[in-house]
Parts: structure tokens; sequence; C-alpha cells
């Protein structure tokens, strides 16, 4: 083996690809064309002596020769990375790009705010921001950080837990006035109601009420939608009432252009996490963000804190 063949260049471009399982996808990602990855990767194999990848006409997969290299060229990667760090904290220089995921109505309308401001910190610091609802495996599409609603099953990242999103029932005062105001539970079912296609078992309301009881109430209504800006639309132009996050519709609710309904009754917070991925979670600016964002995301309008454990 010619070990100058065995360059970083290479190397990373072969993880991303054993992440990835696609070419394309990473030559678009590394902004190269197709034949320069397929060049690295045959030129790394050729200096190893071994193949690490297996290709056919749908998917690339790793050999078990390529599964164990994986794995030390991530720590390899990561040493390299944090050196560099190290050698730049001397020069109190914190640089390089961050990615991060996020639920998308959070990240419209308060991380992205967030991050303006941690950048004003660390102006060399990149950030790439990824909007969306769905649970994206973070190692394949080489995301840091993802801040995510709900309940996680991923045990292989590493878990930040920030606290718990508050809901709330709430319409607009036109939809109120015309369709009246529900009086009690029971009388949700005969209203119009913005659903989330994206959540299962929209069609019922789960409530707890003011003794900490909990109701099922059904849920119905002609309007369903993926996002949470487009419900938060939706409850502006009079279109039926919502469990809404008190952080989508504060502002909102401070012009008067939504009223919350039903005070006694609300549906059950949600917890919200921060999930690192363990190879990236030592690198000084993911460090610094994991760290601000922590110490920001509580101020945010209805975020409650984490809840200590029995």
């Amino acid at each position: 083996m010619d070990k100058s063949d065995v360059t970083l260049e290479r190397m990373r471009t072969f993880v991303r690809v054993a992440e990835r399982g696609s070419l394309s996808a990473v030559a678009r990602e590394l902004g190269v064309g197709q034949s320069t990855v397929t060049r690295h990767l045959r030129e790394l194999e050729e200096a190893i002596g071994v193949p690490l990848l297996s290709r056919t006409t749908r998917r690339v997969t790793m050999t078990d020769e390529g599964s164990r290299y994986y794995a030390n060229s991530i720590q390899i990667l990561r040493l390299v990375e944090q050196a560099g760090d190290e050698a730049r904290g001397t020069r109190g220089a914190v640089a390089g790009t961050i990615r991060i995921s996020c639920t998308a109505a959070f990240g419209v309308l308060h991380v992205s705010r967030l991050i303006f401001a941690f950048q004003d910190l660390y102006p060399d610091i990149g950030v790439d921001l990824s909007l969306t609802d769905e649970r994206v495996d973070l190692v394949r599409e080489g995301v840091d950080v993802a801040l995510r609603l709900g309940p996680l099953t991923d045990s292989s990242m590493k878990l930040r837990a920030l606290g718990y999103s508050r809901r709330l029932l709430v319409a607009a005062p036109d939809y109120l006035a015309q369709r009246g105001r529900p009086a009690g539970r029971q009388d949700l079912s005969g209203h119009e109601g913005i659903r989330m296609s994206n959540v299962a078992g929209s069609d019922v309301l789960s409530l707890r009420g003011p003794d900490g009881e909990h109701h099922a109430v059904p849920f119905a209504g002609r309007f369903r939608v993926d996002h949470g800006l487009a419900a938060r639309e939706a409850l502006v132009a009079g279109r039926g009432i919502a469990p809404a996050h008190q952080w989508l519709v504060d502002d909102l609710l401070a012009a008067g252009r939504l009223e919350a309904i039903l005070p006694d009754y609300s549906p059950p917070p949600v917890p919200l996490s921060m999930l690192i991925v363990p190879e990236r979670a030592g690198i000084a600016r993911v460090r610094l963000l994991v760290d601000f964002l922590v110490g920001q995301i509580g101020l945010i309008p209805g975020i409650e804190k984490p809840r200590p454990e029995r």
C-alpha cells in the first residue's frame, strides 16, 4: 500500500458514500462530478489493497473490510477536525460549518433567529439549517445537531432534553362569532377542526382536564395539513379550531387575531429534544452551538423546563 495515496479527501469521500449509499448524492453534496467521487474511491481502494464498497445498479454497501475501515476513518477524521479546532483556538477563532435539522415551523419562527444571534457571536461559523418534520437519518444526511418535537426512538444519538412545548386550543374571533364559543369539551365535536395529517390519531383530541384527568374527544374537520405554518394560516383565516403549540401562535394571541378557548382543558405538552451525532459532539463549534441553544430555547414562549425524573 502506498500510504501517500490515502488522503483525507479520499477518506472523507468514502465515509460520505458509506453513509449515504449513493455516489450521485455525495457528488451533489460535495459539488463535484460523480466521476470525481468514483475516482476517489477507486484510488483509495487501490492504495489500501482491498474493496471497501460493493456496488450494484441500485445501491452501494460496505464490504466487511469497508465497515471496519469506516469505523476507523470516522475516528481519524474526528481527531483531525478536533486538532484543527484546538490550533485555531489558540488564536481565539472558531470556524467551520454546522449542519442543523429542525422541525419546520419551529425553525422558521424561532430557531432561525437564535442562529442569527449565534453567528453574530461567532462570525466565522457557518450554519446550514434544514427544515423538515421528517425524522431524517442524521448520519446519512450529514447533520450534526437536530431539534425534534415528539417522542424519540433513536438511541444511537446523544440526547439533550430541552423541555416540553405547551399547547392550547385556539380559534379566530370571526370563527367563534359565527359558530359559537364551545362551553365545554363535549361541544368540540360539533366544530370544524384543523388537523395535522402527519400526526397519527388526529381525529381524536386528547385533552387534560382541570383535575389532571384525560379525555378523548372526537375531532373532525374538512381541512388537514402537514405543516404547522399552514395550520397557523388556517386558524387566522377562521377555518376552525386547532390544538396549537404556544410558540406557534403566541404573537397572534397577543395581537387578538386568535383567542384561547376552554382554558381548563389542554392538549398534553410535547417533548422537545436535541439530538447530537456522537462523533460530532466533541467538535468545538458544535459544542458552542449546543450550549447556546440549550441556554436560549427555554426563553421561547410556551417552552417549559424539563421535568425532573422521579
